[in-house]
């Protein structure tokens, strides 16, 4: 029985993940730096910083998921994401485990059109450049036949029980569950891409499970024709039953924010996702796999309905 290991497995989209490997009958390990006891599966410690810990983890894997976050810091992630993904590299050669690596869209940097997996690098922050960095060293011992990864890309994201590293769950739904305005950040009138958390879990699991999928980029399933700050306001608003009345939050006052929350001020130089259209395209994995994606309607619906029925 095939071993699936994360690595990072406390996360939203590792969360996600966990059910699909059991419906699927997997043998599964759950590795992080502070792991939670979750019966049926075997869970482990290991800091992805620490070589050691991470083979041990990798050992005798057959496909190990990296979904780490770490430190939303931008210092932090030049220091550190080179000596994570040199470690998986290592551990994941020396094992023979097949590597899928959760990535965002930061190294493309700001795009005129549709973002696709042609889309060359153009990094426009501190951290869209360590990105890039990391996915040019997979791509390096890729192509040397040096082990078998795949690279899996995601924007943002929302979906049910999606609390946590998410604008619209925090900015949208959480506001308006509690009767607030909505805000949006920016510009709500250009078109701005998520990935539904859902599909992007079916998806990783029918990336690591197909062969020949290694060896590539893949955009994780978005839905078409992405919605508008306004739209999907007004869509989530319609489900919550209450106003979709927002407050848009200026590039100013972000800007004014972050003197004083360092969070908001590593996360102003990724501002022109809100500010331009951000159209994150993922049509290759569709027609590879003939997966429909969620709809915005349908995933804002469902999502709505998990917030007015568990979010405090």
């Amino acid at each position: 029985m095939a071993i699936h290991t994360i690595l990072g497995a406390n996360g939203t989209i590792a969360n996600a993940l966990l059910p699909i490997l059991k419906e699927n009958n997997h043998s599964i390990r759950l590795a992080s730096r502070n792991p939670k006891t979750i019966i049926g599966v075997e869970n482990i410690k290991a800091d992805v910083l620490n070589y050691n810990e991470v083979l041990s983890a990798a050992n005798g894997s057959d496909i190990v998921y990296l979904l780490v976050g770490i430190q939303y810091n931008a210092k932090i992630w030049a220091r550190d994401w080179p000596q994570i993904i040199a470690n998986v590299i290592n551990a994941c050669k020396t094992t023979g485990a097949k590597l899928v690596f959760f990535d965002n869209a930061y190294m493309y940097g700001k795009v005129e059109g549709n973002i696709t997996e042609e889309t060359p690098y153009n990094p426009s922050s501190k951290k869209g450049a360590v990105r890039a960095k990391v996915a040019k060293t997979i791509h390096e011992e890729v192509t040397r036949n040096n082990f078998q990864a795949i690279i899996a890309r995601a924007a943002d994201f929302y979906g049910p029980e999606v609390t946590e590293k998410s604008a619209p769950g925090l900015l949208v739904f959480m506001n308006l569950k509690k009767k607030k305005k909505a805000q949006w950040m920016i510009n709500p009138h250009v078109p701005r891409t998520f990935n539904y958390v859902p599909d992007a879990a079916k998806a990783l699991y029918l990336l690591a499970t197909t062969d020949e999928a290694y060896g590539q980029v893949w955009h994780l399933p978005t839905a078409p024709k992405a919605l508008s700050g306004n739209e999907f306001v007004r869509e989530a608003a319609k489900h919550i039953g209450t106003t979709d009345k927002m407050f848009v939050l200026p590039k100013w006052l972000l800007k004014t924010l972050g003197l004083f929350n360092p969070f908001i001020n590593e996360m102003n130089e990724l501002n022109y996702q809100d500010e331009y259209p951000f159209e994150f395209d993922s049509s290759k994995f569709n027609k590879a796999f003939h997966f429909k994606p969620t709809s915005y309607e349908e995933g804002i619906k469902k999502t709505a309905q998990w917030f007015k029925e568990n979010s405090a």
